[in-house]
């Protein structure tokens, strides 16, 4: 569990702690080095980085050609970065990618949030979080690019159950991730549909008109 200190120094103000807390817990790391690498559904086995800049390296070695998720919150690197390097690294900082990650995330949760109505029912909440958490992970929520969409603004965002367990979708979306796990010498050039790949980043397309 992240502390409860620096959930508070360094998060979206936002997000409450009670959120941040279980959206760290369950879609994030307690490795700030963490490295996840995806080519579409199948996880690539890559050696653990033990320094930032191993991290780092990593980073900029997938980053455009894979799925790269980084750090405590597990933020998609190389978003909004034009080229791998530009990558900086606040993306392995504990406080910087709680920072940065909660506030992408917050901006995910009103997305969903606005999508239910703005709901305050408690009934309600657990299912809007289930709901932004696979948002987060996927990158999509009802077909839209959570991400690079455009920030509702303002939406009241009150705390869920805090024991609430997490929901069969996210449990099952994590199994399904984790069905496939293949070195990255034997993956093939893949040409899969972008719109159908998850969270792949396509550092050459950012910023296109």
């Amino acid at each position: 569990m992240v502390d409860a200190a620096l959930i508070q120094q360094c998060a979206d103000p936002g997000l409450k702690p009670a959120i941040v807390e279980q959206f760290i817990e369950r879609a994030g790391s307690q490795d700030p080095l963490a490295v996840t690498i995806r080519s579409g559904s199948r996880m690539v086995l890559v050696p653990k980085p033990t320094t930032s800049d191993e991290a780092m390296e990593l980073i900029r070695q997938h980053v455009g050609r894979n799925i790269v998720r980084v750090g405590v919150t597990q933020y998609p690197a190389g978003l909004g970065v034009m080229e791998a390097g530009a990558l900086k690294p606040d993306l392995v900082d504990r406080c910087e990618n709680i920072r940065m990650g909660t506030a992408l995330f917050a901006k995910v949760y009103r997305i969903v949030t606005k999508w239910y109505g703005n709901p305050t029912e408690s009934e309600v909440l657990p299912e809007v979080l289930d709901d932004a958490i696979i948002a987060w992970q996927t990158g999509y929520f009802e077909g839209t690019a959570v991400f690079r969409a455009a920030d509702p603004g303002e939406v009241e965002v009150p705390d869920p159950e805090k024991d609430e367990p997490a929901s069969d979708a996210v449990e099952q979306l994590v199994d399904a991730a984790e069905e496939e796990v293949s070195d990255p010498v034997d993956d093939e050039a893949r040409g899969d549909d972008p719109n159908k790949a998850g969270i792949r980043v396509d550092l050459s397309g950012i910023g296109a008109e």
